[in-house]
């Protein structure tokens, strides 16, 4: 399992932001208590001067420095009890000027002691939604918002072994699963599903990427300026690299050898690395073998999984009954 470079390197600039606002908030804290209560800022210069105390200590041996550490402590504990209770006569709270972290496990940072924290591991997943390309559509498409409802009869047996097998793929999802293609007309819950899998498969911790057959060639059309001319790193290269691959709507994008080429090399690449990728598509097989090259096609009904989707448009069921 793993998560993408942009995914890190986000999730680790915003554990940076959590940390300096606490650090912000706190110095607004303290100039608060300050103009509140003069003396809790000598009390506080005075604790500063600890670390000095520290190491004049040193000079002393072992015995002189045993015991000033003592005095140096006790006058600490002193000066400390002594500032809490002048915040609390001022009526800020003991704990006024605190760092004030959203986790105190691991105080912001995202480790406890070397070990990612809880609240990294969240961060990382709802990041990973964003940068998957479909985080809004995870907020109301999951497995149990999926309805049968709208199917009836075979359509809706078929369905149910659709929804069955996706469940069951989720939950055992590993790198080297099978691929899969979903075809069948719109609005019958095909995008719906490949969400749900998304969603699933990132809350336990892999590499998702779910995008339009349209941007995906697109992106790879953008790339080869950058493979002319230097520059950035190629933003196709996710598609070829990521641990799950959801290629929507296959067959609406323009279709070119340009981007024939790339559909090739999308799917050839991720079957030779072992890396699974879902295809949805409204197209049936005569079409796609109409539109597509047979090295395509002999892969994608020769080496993927399929399932087929059948029913009545949920969408025009959905208007019907407003």
């Amino acid at each position: 399992m793993s998560y993408s470079k942009e995914v890190v390197a986000a999730v680790a600039k915003d554990f940076e932001k959590k940390r300096a606002l606490a650090e912000e908030n706190r110095l607004i804290a303290l100039s608060k208590a300050y103009r509140a209560c003069p003396e809790i800022k000598r009390i506080d210069e005075q604790l500063k001067g600890t670390t000095r105390e520290i190491i004049s200590a040193i000079s002393l041996g072992r015995d002189g420095y045993s015991e000033k550490i003592k005095e140096i402590r006790e006058k600490n504990l002193a000066l400390q009890k002594e500032r809490e209770a002048l915040l609390v006569k001022s009526g800020l709270g003991a704990d006024f000027t605190d760092l004030r972290f959203e986790c105190d496990r691991c105080e912001d940072t995202g480790y406890v002691d070397s070990f990612i924290c809880d609240c990294h591991k969240r961060a990382l997943t709802l990041k990973s939604y964003e940068f998957s390309g479909i985080g809004s559509l995870m907020k109301t498409q999951s497995f149990g918002s999926f309805s049968l409802d709208f199917y009836s009869g075979e359509d809706k047996a078929l369905m149910e072994q659709n929804l069955a097998y996706l469940v069951d793929y989720a939950r055992n999802f590993s790198v080297g699963k099978q691929s899969l293609l979903l075809y069948g007309g719109t609005g019958l819950g095909k995008t719906h599903l490949s969400t749900a899998v998304a969603k699933a498969v990132i809350d336990k911790g892999y590499y998702v990427v779910y995008e339009s057959a349209q941007n995906i060639f697109s992106d790879f059309d953008n790339d080869r300026f950058i493979d002319r001319f230097g520059g950035d790193e190629p933003v196709s290269r996710k598609y070829l690299e990521c641990e799950l691959l959801i290629i929507d709507d296959l067959g609406t994008e323009i279709v070119s050898q340009f981007s024939i080429s790339c559909l090739y090399s999308i799917i050839n690449t991720r079957l030779i690395r072992g890396l699974p990728t879902i295809i949805n598509t409204n197209l049936l097989q005569q079409a796609l073998e109409a539109i597509y090259e047979k090295r395509i096609t002999s892969r994608l009904f020769g080496e993927f999984d399929i399932l087929h989707f059948k029913g009545n448009d949920i969408r025009r069921q959905k208007i019907s009954k407003r």
